[in-house]
């Protein structure tokens, strides 16, 4: 086989296994208007094949996806072209497969399948060499988005700096649990007396009044038990606090930053949990998504709190120290069914005790709900190694 058909689907993952799996010297794709026109989706998938060190050949057909006659017309033209071909049924609208039934009962041309329940090939006829055929592959983070058209950029947070910070992020989540009801104020305390440095610069010391505006007028005093518990903590050092000030000094700037942040605490806990169940092979903190993978100021993007993957199994997640809105859970789902297709997972991490609202919208669309009862380290760990029936 020097060609393989492939039916393009929305599901990304399935556009690309076979190819993977067995190594064609082109892969020829049946596709809709959008994508025969969009260079920029078919620019990132011949990045994907790049980046996976696939010497693949890319070809993209134009096809009326919903008329089997005109479709059948083109895979003859294809045949024609590429005699020694395979066709891969994983994909395609219903009008695409039946026309690639009724080739299939012109000439004997090798036609396969892909089972995701049994994550395994299967012979369809004449493709001997697909029976049974598992599929080990394992990606990384980006694969999944250059897969489907986008790529990801680097968020708040430098991934590449975490793992200096590891030992922190459990003791930090701790003490958050002790202050989360007062967290919003505490970190809007922190916010007010570390304004920015002269030209957007990082100013390590902090200094203000012991009462400071809040949101809507509201007065915030220092939030003194807390401020010892982070000097206990390392975090910030030198505190100071009278009856009229408070002044510390933050232990470096990236700590600074997620002290200003109110979601920092449990995207941190989360993000080191998944490393610590020890299951996926690749974890990410803070995601930028790209939905077009242009990387242009105008570019449809979204932040994505904590991504992991597992073999060819993504894992979406959504940190919430808040109640979680509908919103959060469509947008949530949105992402895991436009990147990872239907073997992906997703789940939504909330610091509070959810409703029953909440979880019967989060069952619709397929999302874990992972609760406040559930953030002890285990717990978390079970519930992770569950999304990804481990």
């Amino acid at each position: 086989m020097e060609t393989l058909i492939e039916l393009f689907d929305r599901r990304p993952l399935e556009n690309i296994l076979g190819a993977e799996i067995f190594r064609p010297k082109r892969v020829v794709y049946i596709c809709p208007e959008f994508v025969a026109r969009s260079a920029a989706l078919q620019k990132q998938m011949r990045v994907f094949f790049k980046r996976r060190a696939l010497q693949t050949e890319l070809i993209f057909f134009k096809a009326d996806i919903y008329n089997a006659d005109a479709v059948l017309a083109l895979l003859r033209t294809i045949l024609a072209r590429y005699p020694d071909c395979a066709m891969d049924i994983t994909g395609g609208t219903d009008a695409v497969l039946f026309a690639a039934g009724l080739l299939s009962a012109e000439v004997n041309i090798p036609v396969f399948t892909y089972s995701r329940r049994q994550n395994r090939f299967y012979n369809i006829r004449h493709a001997d060499f697909a029976e049974g055929r598992s599929c080990s592959l394992s990606y990384q983070v980006e694969d999944f988005f250059l897969m489907a058209g986008g790529s990801v950029r680097e968020g708040r947070v430098n991934n590449a700096v975490l793992a200096g910070y590891l030992s922190d992020f459990d003791p930090f989540f701790k003490l958050f649990l002790r202050f989360r009801k007062d967290w919003t104020g505490i970190v809007t305390y922190l916010q007010r007396i570390s304004p920015p440095g002269a030209g957007g610069s990082v100013a390590l010391d902090a200094s203000g009044p012991y009462t400071v505006k809040g949101e809507r007028g509201a007065r915030i005093d220092a939030p003194e038990d807390a401020l010892r518990s982070l000097e206990d903590l390392g975090f910030i050092r030198e505190l100071q606090i009278s009856a009229e000030r408070v002044s510390f000094r933050f232990r470096d700037g990236q700590i600074r930053s997620w002290l200003r942040d109110v979601g920092s605490v449990l995207e941190l806990y989360v993000y080191k949990t998944c490393l610590d169940t020890g299951i996926f092979d690749d974890v990410r903190l803070s995601v930028i998504v790209d939905w077009e993978g242009e990387n242009k100021a105008d570019s449809v993007s979204n932040e994505l709190d904590v991504m992991c993957c597992r073999g060819v199994v993504p894992l979406f997640i959504s940190c919430k120290t808040c109640d979680v809105k509908t919103e959060a859970l469509n947008e949530l789902a949105v992402l895991r069914d436009r990147f990872g297709g239907e073997m992906a997972r997703a789940a939504i991490v909330t610091a509070e005790r959810g409703n029953a609202r909440m979880r019967n919208r989060a069952s619709e669309l397929n999302i874990q709900v992972i609760e406040l009862g559930d953030l002890t380290a285990e717990k978390l760990r079970q519930r992770l190694k569950g999304c990804m029936n481990v």
